[in-house]
């Protein structure tokens, strides 16, 4: 995503046009909210995020976790604070989450030769933070800011071996569900497209077709595979049609939700990216957009979208319930 101005032991598969930023100089604004699928809910605001079963029937919850994507850290702005204050509000929820899944653009911006020239810092503080701060285990997906200097092969490789995950997209089980992790970055004449190539796509579609019919999917990507707070983040409809970049969808959309209608038992599929949230629930599967834990990039709220991160409840039944929960933070200088 383009910056604006203005541990346990998991078994693990492993597989093998304009600018945001001058678009949002005219933004018109923003979808926010969030939605649930199978179980009540609603959006909290500051402070803690209760238990969400009730006593009663109705659905086992077999797993919390909670989303942190688009950290962004940094060495100014206090961004290693930051991350760090949102990772306490993680862990001193009553209710307290069993997985971290970071979304992506976990760094500030490696992508470029200004950001790569400081990719030692920036990773330095990633690595002290989690070590410092987070005891719960925790995975990661590459967001197009951590790929190395946008480097279709090399620059993605060095994200793994910084992000110290096990490939580009992989898969991994837990608790009755199937998590499969995107690389949803395409290098792209200096620039980059939201898609995934023929060789993951090939992988995708061999891990749904091996999953057991029983076994509920949840698909995170760094960019939404479907967004609806895309077609709000600037003036996209200013030509009289809707225009929505590439670079912040997945533009490879129609090909992967086709994909998923073939097999239903994917349910959810979460991402980051925008710095927005919103949820789309299209043709049974829910896309969730979980905003960004560093907002506008530190500088407090994006639009509606305050500093916050995904919690999201998952039952045995294949429901899930996701919610976006903010915590406090103050923008410094």
């Amino acid at each position: 995503m383009q910056q604006r101005s203005a541990s346990e032991n998991l078994p693990v598969v492993i597989g093998a046009g304009m600018s945001r930023r001058d678009a949002i100089r005219v933004s018109a604004g923003v979808l926010a909210g969030a939605g649930t699928v199978g179980v009540s809910g609603s959006t909290p605001a500051l402070g803690q995020v209760g238990a969400v079963q009730a006593a009663g029937p109705g659905p086992r919850r077999v797993l919390r976790i909670a989303h942190l994507t688009d950290v962004h850290v940094q060495s100014d702005r206090e961004a290693g604070l930051g991350f760090a204050t949102a990772m306490r509000h993680v862990q001193e929820q009553s209710d307290k989450p069993q997985m971290v899944l970071f979304g992506g653009d976990n760094l500030m911006n490696v992508d470029g030769s200004d950001g790569a020239a400081t990719a030692d810092q920036q990773l330095g503080i990633w690595r002290k933070s989690l070590k410092d701060e987070l005891s719960l285990s925790h995975r990661a997906c590459v967001g197009n800011h951590d790929v190395y200097r946008m480097a279709p092969v090399d620059g993605k490789k060095w994200a793994v071996d910084a992000l110290e995950i096990p490939a580009r997209y992989y898969t991994f089980d837990q608790a009755g569900w199937r998590f499969i992790v995107l690389d949803s970055t395409s290098p792209e004449g200096g620039g980059y497209k939201g898609r995934i190539d023929n060789e993951q796509f090939e992988w995708l579609e061999g891990v749904l077709k091996g999953t057991p019919q029983t076994m509920p999917v949840l698909v995170i990507s760094h960019i939404p595979i479907i967004a609806a707070c895309a077609y709000f983040d600037g003036e996209n409809e200013k030509t009289g049609d809707w225009v929505v970049p590439g670079s912040w969808m997945h533009i490879d959309a129609r090909r992967l939700k086709d994909l998923f209608a073939r097999h239903p038992r994917v349910r959810v599929c979460i991402s980051g990216h925008m710095h927005l949230v919103d949820q789309v629930t299209y043709n049974g599967v829910s896309y969730c957009c979980n905003g960004a834990v560093s907002g506008a990039w530190w500088d407090g709220a994006y639009h509606e979208c305050e500093t916050g991160y995904g919690l999201i409840d998952l039952f045995e039944d294949g429901t899930f319930r996701n919610q976006y929960v903010t915590y406090p933070w103050t923008p410094r200088k």
